[in-house]
C-alpha cells in the first residue's frame, strides 16, 4: 500500500506542526490513494496538548461535500508536539478500524498509517509508504526528474 501526497503538502503540515505546543489536527482529503488537500480542523479535545479530536461540524462538512462530488475524505492528520512521527497506545485506543488513513506529523517528520484490525502496531495500525506527488497541484517530481516511491516512516 502506498499513498501519493505532495511535498508541499508535508511541508504545510509541518509548518503547522511546528508552531503549535498543542495538537494540531485536520483531515486529509482526495480520489484514490492521492492525498490533494489537507484542510486544517479546530481540535475540540478537552487536553489539546496531549490528545486531538476533530471538530465534528468540519468532518461533518466534509463528508457532505464528498458526497455533493468533491474529494473524499480519506483519512486524517494530527501532530506530537511532544513524541515521535508513529502512532501512540491513545492512538490505537481512539481509532476505529475502518482502514482509514492517519498521517502523524512529529519533529519534522510525517509518517502514515492505516487504522485496521490486528495491525502490527499498538494492534490498530499498519504502515503505509508514501510516495512524492510532486511539488504541486499538477505533481510535478522535484526538479524535474522522477519521483521515486520511498517511505518517509521513522523505522
Amino acid at each position: 500500500m502506498m499513498i501519493d501526497i505532495s511535498i508541499r503538502l508535508r511541508d504545510e503540515l509541518v509548518a503547522a506542526a511546528r508552531g503549535s505546543v498543542d495538537e494540531v489536527c485536520g483531515l486529509l482529503l482526495g480520489r484514490g490513494e492521492r492525498v490533494e488537500r489537507v484542510l486544517p480542523c479546530r481540535n475540540v479535545a478537552a487536553t489539546p496538548a496531549t490528545r486531538f479530536e476533530l471538530d465534528p461540524a468540519a468532518l461533518l462538512a466534509a463528508h457532505r461535500a464528498a458526497r455533493a462530488g468533491g474529494p473524499a475524505v480519506l483519512g486524517h492528520y494530527h501532530s506530537h508536539p511532544s513524541g515521535d512521527a508513529r502512532p501512540s497506545a491513545r492512538d490505537a485506543a481512539d481509532a476505529a478500524p475502518d482502514g482509514s488513513l492517519w498521517l502523524i506529523v512529529a519533529g519534522g517528520a510525517v509518517s502514515a498509517w492505516r487504522a485496521i484490525v490486528d495491525g502490527t502496531l499498538h494492534g490498530r495500525f499498519d504502515a503505509v509508504a508514501m510516495r512524492d506527488g510532486g511539488c504541486g497541484a499538477g505533481h510535478e517530481p522535484p526538479q524535474g526528474g522522477d519521483s521515486p516511491a520511498r517511505s518517509v516512516f521513522p523505522t
